[in-house]
């Protein structure tokens, strides 16, 4: 038997519990693995809420998107994504079922080998919001010369957008709080603080225009400001902000994009990872069996500084 963490109805911390799960011997095309580390995103914090989640998925929706870990088994005539793959090798997955637990089978199309350069819960963070990021550059068409005004630039897909903007060659104006701001300065972004009066901050910022805007907050303040100064509503996307994004003439995403686009970018992804191009800042290491307080205190503050990992 394995420990796994699931939502056990709406709300957190009280809706998250541990069970013991059966993980059956990996069919073709699948691979188990052992997890060293799984990733923690506010996809987790919105799936406990009920805010996407379908009610009928409950009493025990896996949680997890993403992991980094050792393969245990490995199905009849299999390969991963990476090529290979044999019993012991160091690898990470995404887009996984229930990545919070001490072993999962996943497809091995989602099992990439892992860098020796990336620590497991670096690894387990990577992919989620590297492919979020990613796919809001592309659909905005962000390219160089762009001015770009990113929302919660401080946080993991925020971060990984300032890396991934700065080598298209564009200029992101980021906001955070202030004591985020070294970071947003770090990743290659100029920050600039939320709250009232931010539109007239901007536009001190950028008296020449915004061309895109990307939101990872998911606030009012942050739609506004964006409809504010982009004129190309199809040049605005949000991964944060819904449900008003269905209301609302723009771009949204939920991370997900056309299976052959993504199984490349992923791999591009690691590459850069691996190389030192992207960095996945790692602010927290927390037990498994701690995930509901964990998953609490992203949805009661603005979770800036980096990522969180869970630990089996």
């Amino acid at each position: 038997m394995s420990m796994a963490v699931v939502a056990t109805k709406t709300g957190v911390p009280v809706s998250v519990r541990a069970i013991d799960v059966e993980v059956p011997a990996p069919g073709p095309g699948q691979v188990t693995i052992d997890v060293r580390a799984a990733g923690v995103n506010p996809a987790d914090v919105v799936v406990c809420l009920g805010a996407i989640a379908n009610a009928t998925l409950f009493p025990a929706h896996p949680l997890g998107y993403e992991v980094a870990g050792v393969i245990s088994a490995i199905g009849p005539g299999t390969e991963i994504a990476s090529g290979g793959g044999a019993v012991g090798d160091p690898v990470l997955a995404f887009r996984v079922v229930g990545g919070y637990a001490e072993r999962v089978n996943v497809r091995a199309g989602d099992v990439f080998r892992k860098p020796a350069e990336l620590s497991f819960p670096e690894a387990a963070n990577l992919l989620l919001c590297g492919t979020s990021a990613a796919k809001m550059l592309r659909v905005t068409g962000v390219t160089a010369g762009d001015t770009v005004l990113l929302h919660a630039a401080s946080g993991g897909a925020g971060l990984s957008i300032l890396q991934q903007a700065r080598m298209l060659g564009a200029r992101v104006i980021g906001t955070c709080g202030p004591d985020n701001a070294g970071l947003v300065r770090r990743f290659g972004g100029e920050p600039v603080e939320y709250g009232a009066g931010l539109e007239e901050r901007v536009r001190d910022l950028a008296p020449h225009g915004v061309q895109a805007a990307l939101d990872c907050a998911g606030t009012d303040e942050a739609l506004d400001v964006s409809f504010a100064l982009v004129r190309d509503r199809r040049r605005i996307m949000t991964c944060a902000a819904y449900p008003r994004a269905f209301d609302e003439d723009m771009e949204f995403t939920i991370g997900t994009w056309p299976a052959a686009a993504e199984r490349a970018v992923r791999a591009d992804l690691i590459d850069l990872a691996a190389a030192g191009k992207l960095v996945v800042p790692i602010v927290g290491t927390h037990p498994l069996s701690d995930a509901g307080n964990v998953l609490d205190f992203l949805s009661r503050r603005h979770p800036g500084g980096g990522k969180h990992a869970l630990i089996p």
